[in-house]
């Protein structure tokens, strides 16, 4: 028979479900952010990076929860 202590019944991965929930958000509001920027960009910008208007239109349709 095993016995369980108050300690041992306390779920320690709380604040670390947290801290990845915090760290989630963060990543996604960024990504929500860059693609906005990004289809902001000017002819000359997607020349200089190499990149084309339908590189942009993929990218800027993705939904912020996507990488």
């Amino acid at each position: 028979m095993s016995s369980f202590t108050h300690e041992s019944m306390i779920n320690h991965h709380g604040s670390g479900f947290f801290a990845r929930l915090v760290e989630t958000l963060h990543v996604w509001r960024e990504r929500q952010v860059q693609r906005r920027q990004l289809a902001q960009l000017t002819e000359r910008d997607l020349h200089d990076v190499g990149l084309s208007w339908s590189d942009i239109a993929y990218e800027a349709e993705k939904p912020f929860w996507r990488a």
